[in-house]
Formats: structure tokens, sequence, C-alpha cells
């Protein structure tokens, strides 16, 4: 490949860790280069996250390069031409270069090759189609470069049968395009995207469900996906997935939360709830997506926010809520029913300052942990058992009901109260 130009900040390769590992990989001759995201996004200008590797070795010689700088390796895809070298707890994806034999619209049988444009032509788009040297210098075989800066996103050869090889790709465009893109998309990206979209429920759950989140942890994601709904695709990822707007309202209010001093980050899940438009569905769409455990409890709560939840809910009623959902989960159902509110028309400053002061309120919010405990009563003579259960959640009650301010000597004075009404 050709020289194409030079990184405008090539710092972040002078870690130690990465030079180790490159300099292990080329002790005797191959060549290295970093490849896809890291140099995508050092060309776009953002902050580098995960590091991949190319090289013209198999992966049985890239281990044992790396062995003898003594350097840990996992064979984390080795059907793939895949390893992952640790240096100083830092992993690095190491790949031998590798070219198509035969694709099956969701896997491939793959060989490998020392020619990095074989290499380049079998990856989805021109802007992870991108290598650089440790020395900065970069390869742009396909216009990625330019495609960047122009802010487009293009497959590399032709659309169609680009997703063909694999339909997840109709996810990445999007998901890219979301990050990336400017303006209007790619068309023959797009039209490929939408023909071949009707193949997505072939795919397994979880490579969706992964591909969704991460287009929905974009900075702005709403666009990218009424995209998606316009040319069917939504309907397709994800049929409960109809809010748009509540999402795109949503993401307006997050940045206004921000600029208020309340930090809150871009989050799949939560974007995930806003977009959700079938009341009671959340657990159910987790459910079907075969998100964590976690996912899918926090969905199902945030997805359907308690009726209570009101901007201008008085405090003592917030504190109720905290105790029973957490503050981040009551920070990311308001959000959501503040979105909701803003769809529905009630979007006014009145209506905003409710719903800041509803959230500073959950970000001081200290968990309350109930004074007493079982083995409180058995020392006031309540056996274990059903009874024992029953007295504390009444405890539990009326300690809520007085706002948490009840301490250990009240509880314990009010659990002798009740242990003596019922004997009498």
């Amino acid at each position: 490949m050709k020289k194409s130009g030079r990184l405008p900040d090539s710092s972040w390769l002078a870690a130690p860790a990465l030079r180790a590992v490159v300099a292990a990989l080329g002790a005797d001759g191959a060549v290295v280069r970093l490849v896809g995201g890291c140099v995508r996004d050092a060309l776009a200008g953002f902050a580098i996250g995960d590091i991949d590797i190319a090289t013209s070795d198999p992966p049985e010689t890239a281990a044992a390069l790396l062995a003898r700088a003594g350097l840990r390796t996992v064979p984390t895809g080795l059907e793939h031409g895949t390893i992952t070298a640790i240096a100083a707890g830092t992993p690095y994806e190491v790949t031998t270069l590798r070219r198509d034999v035969e694709t099956f619209g969701r896997h491939a049988r793959v060989a490998y090759t020392d020619d990095w444009l074989e290499d380049a032509a079998r990856r989805d788009f021109t802007i992870n189609a991108l290598y650089a040297d440790l020395d900065g210098t970069y390869y742009d075989p396909f216009g990625g470069a330019a495609d960047l800066a122009a802010g487009r996103v293009r497959f590399v050869g032709e659309a169609r049968a680009r997703v063909a090889e694999d339909r997840l790709r109709v996810l990445r465009f999007f998901r890219f395009h979301a990050r990336h893109g400017r303006g209007a998309p790619d068309e023959a990206a797009l039209a490929a995207c939408a023909a071949e979209a009707r193949h997505l429920g072939a795919l397994s759950v979880e490579r969706v469900a992964g591909e969704l989140l991460k287009i929905l942890a974009v900075p702005d994601p709403g666009p990218a996906l009424a995209l998606m709904r316009e040319h069917g695709v939504l309907a397709h990822a994800l049929p409960e997935g109809g809010a748009v707007e509540r999402l795109r309202a949503l993401v307006e209010i997050e940045r206004a939360a921000c600029s208020e001093g309340q930090t809150v980050a871009a989050d799949g899940v939560r974007r995930l709830a806003a977009l959700i438009d079938l009341p009671g569905k959340g657990a159910e769409a987790g459910a079907r997506l075969r998100l964590s455990n976690e996912q899918r409890a926090r969905l199902g709560l945030i997805a359907a926010p308690p009726a209570e939840l009101e901007a201008r809910m008085d405090e003592r009623a917030a504190r109720r809520l905290l105790h029973r959902h957490g503050a981040e989960n009551v920070v990311d159902m308001a959000l959501i029913a503040w979105a909701g509110r803003s769809v529905a028309g009630e979007k006014n400053v009145a209506q905003a300052s409710s719903w800041l002061s509803l959230i500073r309120l959950a970000r001081g919010w200290t968990a309350k942990v109930l004074p007493i405990k079982g083995r409180d009563l058995a020392e006031l003579g309540l056996a274990p058992g059903p009874g024992m259960g029953a007295a504390l959640d009444a405890l539990e009650t009326w300690w809520i009901e007085e706002d948490f301010r009840p301490d250990r000597a009240a509880m314990l004075a009010r659990a002798r109260g009740l242990l003596d009404s019922g004997k009498n």
C-alpha cells in the first residue's frame, strides 16, 4: 500500500505498552500496523479507545513472538486469526491479514494473506480500512480519510454485496453514520441496508442488541434512528422501538441537564427505554434481546415510570420513590418522563426547573437503611417466622411514612408497642 499521509496527532502511539507489543510482533521481520477504529478516530480528532493491530504473520507465529518477549496472550478468536496481547494490563487485539474465501451472510471462511490490499478489501467501510505505522504514517487504500472529512460512511466495494456478506453491517452502517456522518447518507449504502434489513432476524439477538446499544450510546442517535424507521430497518431490529421523537427529546434533555451542572452520560439502556413505545414492554424487550439480568430489570423499571413520578412531586414523596427504586433509577425515570411530557407539549421553563430539582434531589440522596433488624425483634421476644417478617414490614412502612426520621431508639420503642399490643 502507498503511504497516504501523517496522523494529525501521533502522541498516543508513544505508549510503552503499545510499542512493546508492536516491537515483539515485528521482531522477525513481519510488517505490523495499527488498523481500523484507532486510526479512524485519530484522523477524526476523537479520543482513542481500543487499539487493534494487524500483522502479516499467522496467529501461532504472532503468539510465539509475543511469548518470547514475555508478553501474555489470550486466544480470543483463533478461528478468525485473532489473539489478544496483554501489555502493562492493556489488551491489544492482534489479527492476521485475511481474505474472504466464502461468506454465509453471518460468517465468513477466511484464508490468511500477506497482501494488505486484500485485507483492506474485506473490511466494511472505507473509514475502517485504514492502517498506520508507529511513526504516524497512515495508509488509506479506499479514500476513507476523505470520506471521514466529508461525513460520509461508504462501503468498501459494492454496497449490497458487502451487506450480504454479514447482515449485521446494516446496523453498523447506522451506528457509524450516527457517529461520523453529516448530511444525507450515502445513497448506495442506505439502499443496500434497507433492502437487506429483512434478514436481521437471522442474526443472533445478542449481536443485534449489541449494535443497537452502541447506536443508542453515540452522542446523538436520533437522526440515524429516524432514518432506520423511515426505511423499515427499525421495525426489523426493534419492533417495540417506535418512539423516536421521545428519544430525540431525551437527548436534548440530557444536554440541558448537563448545561445545568447535572452530568448525564449517554446511556444505551436509558435511551432504549425511551425508544420503546409500548407501555409495559421494557422487560419483554430486554428478554427478547437477551440483555443481562441487570439490564433487563433496569429497562423494565425505567421504561414504565411509576404513576406518582411527577415534575412537581413534593420532596417527601420523592424520597419515598428514591428509597424504593434507588437514585440512579429515579434519575433515569425522571429524564424519560420529562422527555415524554416534552413530546406531549409540556415544554416550558417551569417544567424544566421542576424536573431538574428532582434530579438534583436524587443526585444528593444517601440510601436509607432500616435502623433495626430481625435480631432486634428476636431480643424483644418475637419468634422467627412469618410474624417477624410482617412486623418488620409494618415497622418499615411506619418509618417511611415518618420520612425516615425515627432512629434506632424510636424504632425499638415502636416495636415494643406493636408487640405489647399484639399480646393484648
